[in-house]
């Protein structure tokens, strides 16, 4: 009987006890993480470019 009892306090925490976020909400968090996405992988290309203008550089010297 464990388990069933396990399913029923899950079950009664999501809907009581959990604080969903609104539509305008999700929204904005959803905004928020493509703009971070798009910084941070700006911020890899721009080291994978240096490191690559370096290593052809150095390639270059032999």
């Amino acid at each position: 009987m464990a388990f069933v009892e396990n399913v029923k306090e899950s079950y009664n925490e999501l809907v009581h006890k959990t604080s969903w976020p609104t539509r305008k909400e999700l929204a904005q968090s959803a905004v928020i993480v493509l703009i971070a996405s798009i910084i941070l992988s700006l911020i890899v290309w721009l080291m994978d470019w240096c490191f690559e203008s370096i290593m052809t550089f150095v390639y270059g010297l032999f």
